[in-house]
């Protein structure tokens, strides 16, 4: 009898033990695959699992919250619905933490339940093995094809130098030949042979009109030839050079849907579209440390290309991702322009972009059914949400600005300016009624040679 209760208190103490190990392992009740689907919607911007970002990294942090400030998942809870609330309180903690991190406040997410968090804390504790990636069977064949290369390479050589082979038995053959026809020659073909036209003169003299008549031929073509090469000059339609930081417009306004305004910031109210500025990119990037859209990869990059990127932006910028402050020390990036005009054209983008906004695209679209637009900067540089590399997607010569003024139908409708321009419309309205109020661009100064060329 002794023996059994001290075998049953042993197996309790047991199974108080394993317990005690699986709640110091999983730290709370909850569904770590969830979690990570809510650590990814809701933590993602200021936390990463293995790495400072703008907060401590979240790894073991329901264990780390219980040593360094002696609270427990509750605690966690509070923190999490409402920091603010509970540094308010005079939790001497959670004021600890706000301190340490430059008071800097996080966010508050009253819409998340008790289990959501449950569900996060667990993924920090014990987050999911990420699944084994799939092997390719292209990338297979490739591995297969690299080890078969030394063989392939061995046969074509041995089939080039036999090619080499029979191409020289082929000319001695053909020699061989001519020789024997030379020594089978009757004396009719010989003599022959001796009154045939050998010298260039001799030809010229004997067809001096056909010969003029293709020089005359060859000089009208030469004389197009040259013609069209100086009208081209300073045309680059398909330039697109490499830049010293790949960015992707693909990526960042197809993918991801940014406004291009977001970024080209004057392009809506000043003369030109400036170069974003590097802290334009660190807005997003000071949080975005690496990629991770799956979705979308272009061939032949890779996941580290990308982060190798990143890392450009923070030495251009002295930002150090490690203790999320900045250095002082940056590097110029010397970005290679694509789209110039000449010094003498001028060319106002607030002027197309506000007044012509609506315009553009609707012309646009109209000559365009199959290849419509949304957006007025694609009219002139082409559907940048679908470029990796931006490259330079129209001519951009007088004619092909004349003939975009002459077709685009001026905007009576602009909701920017329709008061403004009210006077004007009515009056372009009785100077062109036999045109059914069709009015475009050239007719209120869009051939004049003083709009472009001042």
């Amino acid at each position: 009898m002794i023996s059994w209760r001290k075998h049953y208190k042993q197996t309790l103490i047991a199974i108080g033990l394993l317990l005690s190990t699986s709640a110091s392992i999983y730290g709370q009740d909850g569904d770590p695959k969830n979690g990570e689907k809510l650590f990814k919607a809701n933590c993602t911007a200021c936390h990463a699992l293995d790495k400072q970002v703008i907060g401590p990294p979240l790894k073991g942090v329901v264990e780390r919250v219980k040593t360094e400030g002696g609270v427990d998942k509750d605690w966690l809870h509070k923190w999490i619905k409402d920091n603010k609330a509970l540094r308010a309180s005079g939790d001497k903690y959670a004021n600890e933490i706000f301190e340490k991190f430059n008071k800097t406040e996080m966010l508050q997410f009253p819409n998340l339940t008790d289990k959501d968090i449950d569900d996060i804390l667990a993924f920090t504790t014990n987050p999911p093995a990420p699944e084994p990636a799939k092997t390719d069977d292209k990338a297979a064949a490739g591995a297969g094809a690299t080890s078969a290369a030394p063989a392939n390479n061995t046969t074509t050589s041995v089939v080039i130098i036999s090619l080499i082979a029979i191409a020289g038995l082929l000319v001695w053959i053909l020699i061989k030949l001519r020789q024997l026809v030379k020594l089978g020659q009757s004396e009719d073909l010989a003599g022959l042979n001796e009154t045939r036209v050998k010298s260039f003169s001799e030809i010229y003299e004997k067809y001096h009109y056909v010969g003029k008549g293709l020089l005359a031929v060859l000089a009208l073509l030469a004389t197009y030839g040259v013609w069209n090469w100086i009208m081209w000059i300073g045309v680059y339609k398909g330039y697109k050079p490499e830049q010293p930081i790949y960015f992707s417009h693909k990526i960042h306004a197809g993918e991801q849907k940014i406004d291009c305004q977001l970024c080209h910031s004057s392009a809506k109210y000043g003369k030109v579209s400036e170069i974003p500025s590097m802290n334009v990119c660190m807005n997003c990037h000071r949080t975005i440390s690496e990629y991770n859209a799956d979705h979308y990869m272009e061939p032949g990059k890779d996941k580290a290309f990308y982060d190798g990127e990143i890392q450009k932006i923070y030495a251009a910028t002295g930002w150090d991702p490690a203790k999320q402050q900045y250095t002082g020390k940056t590097q110029p990036v010397e970005w290679t322009r694509i789209h110039n005009m000449p010094d003498f054209v001028y060319f106002n983008h607030s002027q197309h972009v506000v007044a012509g906004e609506q315009a553009i695209i609707n012309s646009f679209n109209k000559k365009n059914p199959n290849n419509k637009i949304d957006v007025v900067c694609k009219a002139c540089h082409g559907k940048i949400d679908t470029m990796n590399v931006v490259q330079m997607a129209n001519d951009f010569t007088m004619g092909w600005c004349i003939e975009c003024h002459r077709t685009t139908e001026v905007d009576m409708n602009n909701g920017y300016n329709k008061e403004y321009f009210k006077n004007l419309h009515d009056k372009l309205k009785k100077q062109y009624p036999q045109d059914g109020g069709k009015i475009t661009v050239d007719a209120i100064g869009g051939l004049e040679c003083g709009k472009c060329h001042y």
